[in-house]
């Protein structure tokens, strides 16, 4: 089956309109020639004249004139119809595949997204927790967060928070065990141990003045979850590497406190990464904005500790 030649119909339509070929070129943005051009190929598919024109005017035939108000009726229609699809295209609505790092989702994207869908109620968020790298263009994801110093620079990527990790511990387990001045000392401590990070359990830290030092803490405790380490550290268990997101609340209220200042790992950053590219769905970049202020706000990013 063939189509009818929706565009030449509008271009009728638009002629007829305005009374004028060069009027109806301008106001569709195109040539006068293109517009002849059009409508000579209607005339010749329906084989009857549908403008009389002179070099003063331009009239409907008695052909045009029997076709004006069907074709007048389908602009409108198609006019109405993009005005609709733009509407709806600019509302942010539809599923957004997101991914997190585990503990930072658990901590502030659970409390983040219900303001959302306040705000966008008809947006959907996939969102999947993983410690582990994922491919987000092979996995087909829209966004990310990452904790990292982001080596993959194929993405698109904003910087929206630094992410400092800091030795903690209990008061009560540095009065019992001691406070340390240097990293060597805590060879006579207790590490609680963070697995999943790029060391493996050696903990690293660098000084403005004196430079870098690794050591490896003796522990009864090695995971590949952060969150868990909370209630072992605020009972006195030992002393662990957190980032600041994590403990920022606890050190604050006092339940925990910051361990040989001046010493500390180099301090990653909170990405919002997306695939190559530019176009983004609304509902896409209605997210993406949210994130960007919610986490320009958080305590934790405000600095000191």
């Amino acid at each position: 089956m063939k189509l009818p030649d929706f565009e030449a119909w509008a271009v009728f339509a638009k002629v007829a309109e305005t009374g004028s070929f060069v009027a109806a070129s301008q106001d569709l943005g195109l040539s006068q020639a293109t517009v002849s051009k059009v409508i000579g190929r209607l005339e010749k598919k329906l084989d009857a004249t549908l403008f009389h024109r002179t070099s003063r005017r331009v009239a409907l035939s008695e052909s045009g004139l029997a076709a004006l108000d069907g074709a007048t009726r389908l602009l409108a229609s198609a006019e109405a119809l993009e005005t609709e699809a733009s509407a709806l295209a600019a509302r942010p609505r539809g599923t957004v595949r997101m991914t997190a790092p585990m503990s930072f989702g658990i901590a502030h994207l659970g409390a983040m997204l219900p303001e959302f869908f306040a705000l966008y109620p008809e947006v959907t968020v996939d969102l999947t927790l993983a410690d582990h790298f994922i491919d987000i263009v092979e996995d087909g994801f829209d966004l990310a967060l990452r904790i990292s110093d982001l080596e993959d620079s194929s993405l698109m990527a904003r910087r929206l928070a630094p992410v400092r990790i800091l030795l903690v511990g209990a008061p009560s387990y540095f009065d019992k065990r001691g406070r340390p001045t240097h990293p060597k000392d805590l060879t006579d401590h207790v590490g609680l141990v963070y697995t999943n990070g790029r060391a493996k359990g050696m903990w690293r830290f660098q000084h403005a003045a004196e430079g870098q030092y690794s050591v490896t803490v003796p522990g009864p405790l090695r995971v590949n979850n952060a969150d868990i380490l909370r209630p072992a550290l605020i009972g006195g268990a030992g002393i662990a590497m957190q980032p600041d997101f994590l403990v920022w609340d606890d050190i604050q209220a006092g339940r925990l406190e910051v361990a040989i200042p001046g010493w500390a790992p180099p301090p990653l950053s909170l990405y919002l990464v997306t695939p190559p590219g530019t176009l983004r769905p609304t509902r896409v970049q209605a997210l993406m904005a949210f994130l960007v202020g919610k986490i320009a706000k958080a305590n934790w990013t405000q600095g000191g500790t």
